[in-house]
């Protein structure tokens, strides 16, 4: 079969960076062959916060950031090609999962939405750009995420042995791969979202290197068992969470609960812990004996790590184990995705977000240069 290039464009909920991979796909198999990683600019950083706090917020705004992202993906995805010796027009589309400013899966009418306009994508690129994955999937029934499971399942599931990933972004979520039988997958809760929020609040850095600024701190049970009371760790999935639920406010009103004063460190300590234990929770429910591999920007992170290892009795790995790097696998995923869309291609997503059905996921924006 002939190999077909696709290029995958992620922004998560960290908001610390926008991650493009180009993967070349033959029959069942894939490779990541260039990569490219860069920080979201200051201001438009402030502008997507301030969207995903979802007050005081003008309509104004919202376009703008929206077209600002739409162009900045698309250098994006220019910046990546120069790195390797594909022609463009041999790039068959973009998969863009857009950034998330608001997630709000249930209710009467269930909605999520996510901005970086592909049509901005598709004509400064002149590739076409497949978009609005989560959208299809809650107009099938569905909780709209996770959706990385998908590609999850297609590449990483063996069956000889169970395994779990676990992709630790902004928020965790895993994905549970039996060696038999029916596959499923569900946002745990908290992954970065809440570390990265208390240091830069602290200590004015986007995120806590390596863990190091929590691991000299000592965690608060306390702390740790006040933020274990929220509702949402105990619903049975299908479900899927994001800053809506677990954001500043949230945590701030869960230290002021506490009859102890924490120091910033013990805090951050904390948070790790919290993060560390519902996942090795979630990994001990599924299989006792799965075998672990965790991506996202997590997987950077040693104390969490660490945590991990020692909660479950063995040492976890990262995806790099399974051939693709811990900050690619997602951009790779939506790469991935962009593909089944051009094809026309059902996907079941039920196990993974609910759906009544499977879909076509995402739209389609075709470039008038392709």
């Amino acid at each position: 079969m002939s190999t077909e290039f696709f290029i995958g464009l992620m922004s998560g909920t960290s908001i610390d960076g926008i991650d493009c991979s180009i993967i070349a796909l033959n029959g069942a198999a894939v490779e990541v062959i260039a990569t490219h990683y860069e920080e979201w600019p200051t201001k438009l950083r402030k502008d997507i916060f301030t969207l995903c706090d979802g007050t005081n917020i003008s309509l104004e705004l919202l376009g703008k950031t929206d077209v600002a992202i739409g162009k900045l993906f698309a250098s994006i995805v220019k910046r990546t090609i120069q790195k390797t010796e594909i022609d463009p027009r041999a790039v068959k589309a973009i998969g863009s999962h857009g950034q998330t400013i608001w997630h709000q899966p249930t209710g009467n009418n269930p909605f999520t939405m996510q901005i970086g306009d592909p049509n901005i994508i598709s004509q400064q690129t002149g590739i076409t750009t497949v978009s609005a994955f989560r959208q299809k999937d809650i107009a099938s029934g569905g909780q709209g995420a996770p959706l990385a499971p998908l590609f999850h399942q297609e590449f990483f599931h063996d069956t000889k042995c169970d395994r779990t990933i676990v992709n630790i972004g902004g928020i965790a979520n895993i994905t549970m791969l039996a060696r038999r039988g029916a596959c499923s997958a569900y946002d745990i809760g908290p992954g970065n979202v809440l570390l990265d929020y208390w240091n830069y609040k602290e200590r004015g850095t986007r995120f806590d290197k390596n863990g190091s600024w929590a691991a000299s701190g000592q965690y608060s049970d306390e702390l740790l068992n006040k933020m274990r009371t929220e509702p949402y760790l105990e619903q049975s999935p299908p479900k899927s969470t994001g800053r809506e639920l677990f954001n500043g406010p949230w945590l701030e009103e869960k230290i002021s609960q506490c009859s102890e004063s924490l120091q910033p460190n013990n805090v951050q300590a904390t948070l790790c812990e919290f993060t560390s234990r519902n996942i090795a929770d979630a990994i001990i429910n599924f299989s006792t004996d799965a075998e672990v591999y965790i991506c996202g920007g997590g997987a950077h992170n040693g104390l969490l790590m660490e945590n991990l290892s020692g909660k479950l009795g063995r040492n976890v790995a990262t995806t790099s184990d399974l051939g693709i790097g811990p900050d690619w696998v997602e951009s790779a995923a939506f790469a991935w995705m962009a593909k089944q869309t051009i094809n026309g291609e059902k996907l079941e997503t039920s196990p993974f977000t609910g759906a009544s059905r499977p879909s076509i996921l995402g739209g389609i924006y075709l470039s008038d240069y392709s």
